[in-house]
């Protein structure tokens, strides 16, 4: 019986260590294995990238070095006021009784600002000149110095296209071009450069007294100086 039990003692004994040989060697192919797929992974991988460069290429830019500068002119201008206008603008193509069919009709929502002012650079010295102690001023006339759309604002709100159309590419830009004529034509039926004149008036008005001029007179950009 001891005998047996023995046998039986080794015969555990030498089963463990066969499966825990078995466990370190297949640890160790593993190893292995890994080892010698790494190279073919990381071979693998920049060939990938090396294709992924040749059909999606990066852009390189680079700016001429030579730059020409064609004008430079001093501005003084004066700008006393400012627009900021919203307008809806419908554009439209192939409108009628087959528009579902060949139509092609967008909504823009226009917003732009226009500014105005008076351009002092224009003032000579013929259109200052006292008598007693009034100072008489002939300003030229205000006049539109900015008149454009806010693009970061502006959108199309909705466009509808025919079954059998295509959209148009140019509508967008035909209805962005109405849309700056018509935010500088609303400026302007508002009144913006009468008020652009009076602010200028004001602004010089104070300028002047605190030049030391206490009686100052604006006239009309027709009027003729006084000796």
């Amino acid at each position: 019986m001891r005998s047996i039990r023995n046998n039986a003692v080794v015969f555990l004994v030498l089963l463990l260590l066969l499966l825990v040989g078995g466990v370190v060697l297949l640890s160790m192919v593993n190893r292995m294995m890994d080892r010698s797929l790494n190279p073919l992974s990381e071979a693998n991988d920049q060939l990938q990238t090396q294709v992924n460069a040749l059909l999606n290429p990066t852009p390189t830019i680079i700016p001429d070095p030579v730059t020409i500068i064609h004008d430079v002119q001093s501005l003084a201008r004066l700008e006393t006021i400012q627009y900021s206008v919203e307008k809806v603008i419908t554009a439209e193509v192939g409108q009628g009784s087959f528009e579902f069919l060949f139509g092609d009709r967008l909504l823009f929502v226009a917003h732009g600002r226009v500014i105005a002012g008076v351009d002092l650079a224009k003032i000579s010295d013929q259109d200052l000149w006292l008598q007693g102690e009034t100072l008489y001023v002939k300003l030229p006339s205000a006049e539109v110095f900015v008149a454009e759309l806010d693009n970061d604002k502006s959108y199309v709100f909705d466009r509808q296209t025919g079954l059998l159309a295509q959209q148009n590419v140019n509508l967008e830009t035909q209805a962005r071009q109405v849309a700056e004529s018509e935010i500088l034509k609303a400026a302007l039926n508002d009144g913006i450069l009468a008020q652009a004149q009076i602010n200028a008036e004001n602004y010089l008005m104070r300028l002047f007294r605190q030049l030391g001029y206490p009686s100052v007179i604006f006239v009309q950009p027709n009027a003729t100086p006084q000796p």
